[in-house]
Parts: C-alpha cells; sequence; structure tokens
C-alpha cells in the first residue's frame, strides 16, 4: 500500500471492534504519515448474547439490557480509536441491528426490519448518523452514502464477501455496491476476521508470529502489510479497550497481533483487480 500524508482512509466495520483486528496497523501508518483515518461503524453491537451472559451475568437477555451494551460498545469504539489517534470527529455509528445487516441487504431492502433481540424497527441510539432512521437496507446505504460524500476516502478497509459471518459479508457487499456506483471500487481492499473454524492459529498472544492466511480466504490476492513494533504495541493497547469483548473472548482477540495484517485487492476468487494509484507503486 502507499500511504502519503495525501491519503484519506476509511475502515468500515460490521461491529465495534472489527476494525482494531483487522486494520490498526493501517490506521497508525496513515496518521503518522500525516493522512486521515476515519472510521464507520454499521452495527453497534447489539445482538451478543454471549456478551450478556458474561459481562450481565444472566442467561436470559432483555431488549433494554442489549441496548445498554450496544451503548458500552459505542464508548469502547471511542476509547479504542484515541488509543490509535483517530479523532472523535472522525468516527461514524450507524446504528444498524446487528446480525441484520445481510437480511437489509436481501429480505429488508425496502421493508422495515425488527432487530430480534432489542425489538428495534430504527435507529435507537443517539450519536448515530441518522438516529431514528427505519432499519432498512435503503435507509443503511443512504448512511453509508452520507459518510462517503463527507470523508471522500483514497482509501477503503472493508470485509471480504468470503467472511464468515453474515454482517461481514454483507458489510463487504454494501461497500462494494456503493464504490461501484461512484465508479471507485479500486480504492477498496478487503479483510476476514472470521475467516474458518480455529482460525487465527496458534490462538492466543503471539506477537512475533505472521498472520497466516484464513482458509474462507484460498484463492484471494492476500498481500501482507507489515507492521512495526510500536504499531504491534499500540494495536494490542486498542483492542484491550472493549473490556466488554475481552471478557468473552480475548484468546480469540489477541490473536491478530501478529507482526503482519493481510488485505486483498480483490472481493472474490477470480475477481480482476482494478489498478488505483493511491494503494499501488
Amino acid at each position: 500500500m502507499l500511504i502519503t500524508s495525501a491519503t484519506s482512509l476509511l475502515v468500515i466495520s460490521p461491529h465495534p471492534d472489527d476494525e482494531v483486528l483487522c486494520c490498526s496497523g493501517v490506521i497508525q501508518r496513515v496518521l503518522h504519515a500525516g493522512g486521515r483515518v476515519s472510521i464507520v461503524w454499521l452495527t453497534s453491537g447489539d445482538g451478543s448474547e454471549l456478551d450478556l451472559l458474561v459481562v450481565e451475568k444472566s442467561l436470559f437477555f432483555r431488549p433494554s439490557k442489549l441496548r445498554e451494551l450496544a451503548v458500552r460498545r459505542m464508548q469502547e469504539s471511542r476509547n479504542a480509536a484515541a488509543v490509535l489517534g483517530v479523532p472523535t470527529d472522525r468516527l461514524y455509528f450507524l446504528g444498524y441491528p446487528d446480525r441484520g445487516i445481510l437480511p437489509l441487504f436481501t429480505d429488508y431492502y425496502i421493508t422495515t426490519y425488527r432487530s430480534h433481540f432489542t425489538t428495534a424497527t430504527s435507529v435507537p441510539y443517539p450519536g448515530t448518523v441518522s438516529p431514528g432512521h427505519p432499519y432498512t437496507g435503503q435507509n443503511l446505504e443512504k448512511d453509508l452514502e452520507s459518510v462517503l460524500d463527507r470523508v471522500r476516502p483514497t482509501m477503503i478497509l472493508a470485509p471480504s464477501p468470503r467472511d464468515a459471518h453474515p454482517d461481514h459479508r454483507a458489510t463487504g457487499l454494501f461497500t462494494i455496491r456503493a464504490m461501484a456506483r461512484r465508479n471507485e471500487l479500486s480504492r477498496v481492499r478487503y479483510w476476514i476476521v472470521h475467516g474458518g473454524e480455529f482460525w487465527p492459529m496458534p490462538r492466543g498472544y503471539t506477537p512475533d508470529l505472521e498472520m497466516t492466511p484464513p482458509p474462507l480466504g484460498h484463492g484471494l490476492s492476500q498481500t501482507p502489510f507489515k507492521l512495526q513494533a510500536d504499531e504491534e504495541q499500540g494495536k494490542r493497547q486498542a483492542i484491550s479497550a472493549y473490556h466488554t469483548q475481552m471478557e468473552v473472548m480475548s484468546s480469540f482477540l489477541l490473536s491478530f497481533v501478529r507482526t503482519t495484517e493481510l488485505y486483498s485487492t480483490t472481493p472474490m476468487p477470480g475477481a480482476e483487480a482494478a489498478p488505483d494509484s493511491e494503494t499501488r507503486r
């Protein structure tokens, strides 16, 4: 990746924490070069029953508790971004339903979707791009487009449609459609968090190892991005800012603190990578 002071990076994250797992190294490198970094979260992580079980010590979830969890995770996102040096005015929350992004892309593009977890049918969180926006794929696209208009990114890091998590796959598809409309698809690079059973291996904090390619990324043109020692340390500190997630899955999260991050120039195997002067030498 060619990173300069003219770089405007946008990280598109399905949930709070994905952005630090996949992209902390590049985020820090862009900021160090004098470029701009923005982050947008499509959901606020309000569909995690496991979080409630461990953090709230409850086998049963109430919609109000899941909304409280989402507010907490949004604040953890701000804290993690501060560790990496991203200003608060470049953080954007859309507030769409956790585990509902794929249905918004398919069956609920125009029809309103109801969250199975919070029972919300519209964005319920203050501090989001469009509070009160009904849960439809069309509205999500409008909100994402508004962020793109504000940020005007020269580089985007987004989930691959090969990711095992449906929210991640759909986030990648929404990104591809939005950037294709702008004729700027070549600016997107793709990452994977849920790459197959037991990946990343080994689990846990092993910062001296390179990130191995995920099984679900087979056939993608994945390129390693080498992190410097201080960038690795910054990444671990940013991940640790997600206290709720660290209580639930610290071994998995810390598995992403490696000497490299992996990015693909193509969303799917066999797709042709388009040239782009911002990200290619």
